[in-house]
Formats: structure tokens, C-alpha cells, sequence
């Protein structure tokens, strides 16, 4: 059976089950705890869709900067990273907004709160006693997203508009789609072999020379693709690595690269690109004018 021909994407688990030295971990018939999904009225592929923003990494390269802080909270152009990021992805159009957290998470979420006042709606997925890794934090906020959603890592600044993204995922047919920008090796090793609007191959850690491409940060997925998962910590990419290798993970390429902020040197990088944005000089412009005045310091010393 040719696995390209699926349509139904919970036969995914079966046919995996038939390469049994493929790239995919096993699976159960049924899995041990199949999320139960919030009925959401039907409106699953209907713009926008709900976007899980992945913030439970424990940035073992910025220490010891986030050895009391996550990665999210690191101050960029005068602001945690997280309130640009958001304010960006409201100004995408998304509306609703899944934030996984892992390490110091609470911290997270008594920032950002409820989301109004970056006019979201905010629900928050925490990992637990132990890192889930990219792949388990999804599985567990799967109830939380519905049928079909976007996925953002919560290290990123990315300017490619996301409703394009989204649509070209709703007519690719497949249950899952990768943005992907042409690297060629400039910004971190490419690790994606794109060919006419398919990944055919990802992996991380034996690029190709057929990889020109990279992992742009903005991904859309069916819900199904993940239900039958039994693992319960696993990272992304090997979710990507198996789609891939049958032919069901549909590519759209953007010509805007990525900046992140998971190193020194990226930090420094996108906090230029941030401050540099009109949107967030507007916001910063705005706070100053409406914090109160110093107070003077009459103390006699």
C-alpha cells in the first residue's frame, strides 16, 4: 500500500506500522489515553485556526541567564521577547493562542496572563514534573487545539504572513505542512530536501547535499498525526522525519528568513531586527508616553 495515497489521516498509525525499521516510534491500536477534543462548533479549517506557541525548552545555552528565567522573558528592545512575539502573531491574525510551557512556566504565564491585553485569548498546556520535549508538550495540549492548528516555537521572530501558510496547508491534502525558507547552509546547517511543495526528507543531524532548505518555525498539523503517539517525551522532529519519508509533509517556501533568539548571537541579531520594526517602535514610544514621571530622588546623603 502506498502511504501517499491516505486520505484518511487516522490510518496514518497502520500504515506506519508496516515499515517496521522506518523512522516512526511504535504504536497501539488504540493509545493509552486518546485526547478528547473540545468541540469547537465544526469551524476547524475556517481562518484563523488556533496556534500552539512551544515555550517549555530550558535554553541550556543561555545560561546562566535563564538559569531563573525562560528563554520567553529574555528582554529585547525593552520588552520580554514574549510581548513582541505576541503582539505579532495578533497582528497575523490569529486570535487564540495555546502556550506550552515547561521550565519556570509560571513565570510565563503570570505575564502574559489571559492574553487581552495583547488582544488574544490565552490557554496555557504545562509539561508537568518532566520535560515532554517539543512532540510530548503537543500531545498533551492536543484538547486544547482542535482538529487542525498552527505551530510556533517560542524562540522566533518570524514575518512571513501566516494566513498564506494556512490555506496552503488546508489545499495540500496532507496532514501536516513545514515552512521552509532556502538556507543554503547561512543560518544554522539546511536540513530539508524541498521538492515541488513536498518535504521529502528532514533530518537534523545527517544533513545532504540535497538540503538547501531549512526548518523555517511556522507549521500547520492534523491533530490525527499525533493522537496514536505512545511515547510520552519525543521531539518534533522525529514526527517530521516519518512524514516526510512517506511523502505527507506538504512544504511552503518563504522567501523571509528566521531570526531566534536561543543563542548569544541570535539574541543579539533579532533584538536589532525588533527594534528596528515600526510596530514595536510604536508600542515602546507609546509606553514611555504613558508611564508616570520619575519621581526625584530628595533623599540627603
Amino acid at each position: 500500500m502506498n502511504a501517499s495515497f491516505v486520505t484518511d489521516w487516522n490510518m496514518i498509525p497502520a500504515v506506519v506500522s508496516m515499515a517496521a525499521s522506518g523512522p516512526w516510534p511504535s504504536f497501539d491500536e488504540e493509545p493509552h489515553e486518546r485526547p478528547v477534543f473540545k468541540d469547537y462548533g465544526g469551524g476547524e479549517s475556517i481562518w484563523p485556526p488556533r496556534l500552539a506557541l512551544l515555550a517549555g525548552g530550558l535554553a541550556t545555552r543561555l545560561r546562566p541567564l535563564t538559569s531563573f528565567m525562560p528563554k520567553s522573558l529574555i528582554q529585547i528592545a525593552g520588552e520580554p521577547f514574549l510581548a513582541h512575539q505576541l503582539r505579532l502573531i495578533r497582528a497575523g491574525g490569529i486570535r487564540e493562542v495555546i502556550l506550552c510551557c515547561g521550565f519556570l512556566g509560571e513565570q510565563i504565564e503570570d505575564f502574559a496572563g489571559d492574553g487581552s491585553r495583547f488582544g488574544l485569548s490565552i490557554t496555557y498546556s504545562h509539561d508537568g514534573p518532566q520535560p515532554l520535549g517539543t512532540g510530548g508538550a503537543l500531545f498533551k495540549a492536543l484538547p486544547l487545539l482542535g482538529l487542525r492548528f498552527l505551530v510556533m516555537y517560542g524562540d522566533s521572530w518570524l514575518t512571513e504572513p501566516v494566513e498564506p501558510v494556512w490555506r496552503s496547508f488546508l489545499d495540500s491534502g496532507k496532514p501536516a505542512l513545514m515552512t521552509v525558507f532556502c538556507n543554503q547552509n547561512r543560518w544554522g546547517a539546511s536540513n530539508v530536501e524541498f521538492r515541488r511543495g513536498v518535504v521529502v526528507r528532514y533530518d537534523k543531524r545527517h544533513p545532504s547535499p540535497a538540503m538547501h532548505h531549512i526548518d523555517y518555525g511556522l507549521d500547520a498539523l492534523d491533530a490525527s498525526v499525533l493522537t496514536h503517539w505512545t511515547v510520552p517525551v519525543f521531539d518534533l522532529a522525529e514526527v517530521w522525519s516519518g512524514l516526510a519519508h512517506y511523502s505527507l509533509l506538504a512544504g511552503y517556501e518563504t522567501s523571509e528568513r528566521f531570526y531566534e533568539i536561543g543563542s548569544l548571537a541570535g539574541m543579539r541579531e533579532t533584538e536589532a531586527v525588533v527594534a528596528a520594526s515600526p510596530r514595536v517602535r510604536r508600542v515602546l514610544s507609546f509606553a514611555r508616553c504613558s508611564s508616570p514621571p520619575p519621581q526625584r530622588d530628595t533623599q540627603v546623603v
